[in-house]
């Protein structure tokens, strides 16, 4: 096996020519939760996980990737994390990724997520009383005017698989949208959030300012999971738990894993201070 430093995780390589060149960027993994006792990352270079290779990579066969980066294995299923580049003379710019669900016990393979710049964060508690799953952002284009997304990664004892959070087509939660309407002014503002029960979800806000056209809107959503059924829940919030989760998300003092962005707009300026909003009107 072609040798690749640890720190780096990156793992089997289907062509050398790409080998010591497939790397997405900084912040590929930072963990600081604890991660379950039942999960663990196989170390590829360790000979106690090569069976655990040998059968993701047999198991992958038919799917197009260049690289395995990351095997994780939990009970039965992996979650493999495998990257894709066009030729071995293409650009860092041209690598994709794709997450997989891999059966320990059977080879069958699912397909969970595909993109670019995969970060995976950290260990995230959806569900009071369930078990933290794996979060993460990703883009949909690289060098580009790109769109971010959320989700969180994590075992499901229904299909004896992994699973990807709040996923519609091959996106997942919208943190950061690329585009906006012609003549409309959109301010986004969202954060990773604690509960004092240790629950955590995400919350986001979007205002929409179309200036004297009509009134301007505001979007506030909350994902996380049902503590009951564990399935994905996404929640807009209106009336008086839309203007305390404004105020939440704009003082973002119980954010956690630094994921937050646009406490220091105008928007949440005029949230947190109701009078500086009416000296912008007196102002205009």
């Amino acid at each position: 096996m072609f040798g690749i430093p640890d720190v780096m995780r990156f793992g089997v390589c289907r062509s050398l020519l790409v080998a010591c060149a497939l790397m997405l960027g900084c912040g590929w993994r930072v963990l600081a939760q604890q991660q379950p006792e039942t999960f663990r990352w196989i170390d590829f270079h360790a000979a106690a996980d090569q069976d655990t290779v040998v059968w993701v990579t047999r198991s992958l066969e038919a799917e197009k990737w260049t690289a395995i980066r990351e095997i994780g294995v939990q009970y039965d299923a992996a979650l493999v994390v495998t990257t894709l580049r066009p030729s071995p003379q293409s650009p860092l710019a041209a690598d994709t990724f794709n997450v997989w669900s891999v059966s320990l016990t059977n080879h069958s393979v699912i397909a969970l997520l595909k993109g670019v710049n995969l970060r995976l964060l950290d260990w995230m508690l959806f569900a009071a009383g369930g078990q933290r799953e794996l979060s993460a952002l990703y883009d949909d284009c690289r060098e580009c005017n790109a769109s971010t997304f959320f989700t969180a990664f994590y075992y499901d004892i229904r299909v004896h698989g992994w699973n990807a959070r709040w996923i519609r087509g091959e996106q997942a939660a919208p943190l950061a949208s690329a585009t906006a309407p012609a003549g409309v002014a959109v301010t986004q503002v969202y954060a990773l959030l604690a509960d004092p029960n240790g629950h955590e979800l995400l919350a986001t806000w979007s205002h929409f300012d179309y200036g004297k056209e009509k009134p301007a809107e505001d979007f506030l959503y909350q994902y996380d999971a049902d503590p009951w059924s564990r399935v994905d829940r996404t929640q807009l919030l209106a009336n008086k738990e839309a203007e305390t989760m404004k105020r939440r998300l704009c003082l973002a003092t119980d954010a956690i894993a630094e994921l937050k962005h646009g406490q220091d707009s105008d928007l949440c300026r005029e949230t947190l201070d109701p009078q500086a909003a009416r000296r912008k009107i007196r102002v205009h």
